[in-house]
């Protein structure tokens, strides 16, 4: 037990950047969640760190159980505690079950499942604040999943306006003139498990401030047609992409457990370019 974790019933990291702090783990077929306390978001619900109860709004990538498991453990803890019932996204294709998951966990512990449970697809977005919004893609997965992205909005004058004098702005504003459009800039996007086409079909994750994905596989005696078909990624993939990612952080991990920790840092030390290598954070 850690000293400033009274209670410490789940493994985390934690890394700041940008003004943004990610906490969270993911090991493949065990556990993944993560969240970024100050959008007051997480991702995925593998397990459900005692100190990640207070965050109110989860997106979940898809319902493999290491990735959902302790959803209906989160939302009973938050009900213990007297929490406002949280918001939980989940894929559209497996809402309905998850409402039957909630439904069949409320009679085993007597207890009321309440959650606001909604759906999603690719292309919607949701508003986290005025300042947030994420928007949903498709990854490719072997059930229907869904990587996420956080943009910052932020409103600037419209070209056409630019130089004019203060006074003449103003008077443009007062006059019901829009003046400004909306400009998007990705800050943190997730990729949940896919195989490489997932993290090809939405640019906005090689351009992300801050970018949390899977990195499956290793070895190179892995096949990575076998890796691709069953919605993981190799190493491979990643350095061949190498000038693609301009994120100023990556954090990879979902590593297999057939790899010791050691093995994936050294693997990893020797293969990635020198230029990925000094902006990629390895949770194993």
């Amino acid at each position: 037990m850690l000293p400033d974790r009274p209670v410490d019933n789940a493994p985390y990291y934690s890394l700041s950047h940008g003004g943004l702090t990610v906490e969270g783990w993911s090991r493949a077929a065990v556990q993944s969640y993560w969240r970024i306390p100050e959008l007051k978001i997480g991702f995925d619900l593998g397990a459900q760190p005692w100190d990640f109860m207070g965050t109110p709004t989860w997106f979940v990538s898809h319902t493999h159980l290491d990735h959902v498991a302790a959803l209906p453990v989160y939302v009973a803890r938050r009900r213990m505690m007297k929490m406002e019932p949280p918001t939980v996204y989940v894929p559209t294709e497996g809402l309905e079950d998850v409402k039957k998951l909630m439904m069949i966990m409320h009679r085993l512990d007597r207890g009321r499942q309440l959650a606001h449970l909604k759906g999603l697809t690719a292309g919607d977005e949701i508003e986290l604040s005025r300042e947030h919004l994420v928007t949903v893609f498709n990854t490719t997965h072997t059930i229907p999943s869904r990587g996420f992205v956080v943009w910052e909005r932020r409103n600037k004058l419209k070209d056409e306006f630019v130089g004019l004098p203060g006074d003449k702005i103003r008077d443009l504003k007062l006059s019901g003139t829009p003046i400004t459009r909306e400009v998007r800039i990705p800050i943190v996007a997730y990729t949940g498990d896919t195989s490489p086409a997932g993290l090809d079909a939405c640019p906005a994750c090689f351009e992300a401030k801050i970018l949390i994905t899977e990195m499956s596989f290793i070895r190179a005696s892995h096949r990575r047609d076998k890796i691709h078909k069953f919605g993981h990624m190799h190493l491979d993939d990643f350095v061949e992409r190498a000038p693609r990612f301009k994120n100023e952080l990556i954090i990879a991990a979902h590593f297999s457990t057939r790899y010791h920790p050691n093995e994936v840092r050294k693997l990893l030390d020797n293969k990635l370019p020198a230029d990925l290598k000094a902006k990629m954070h390895l949770w194993v």
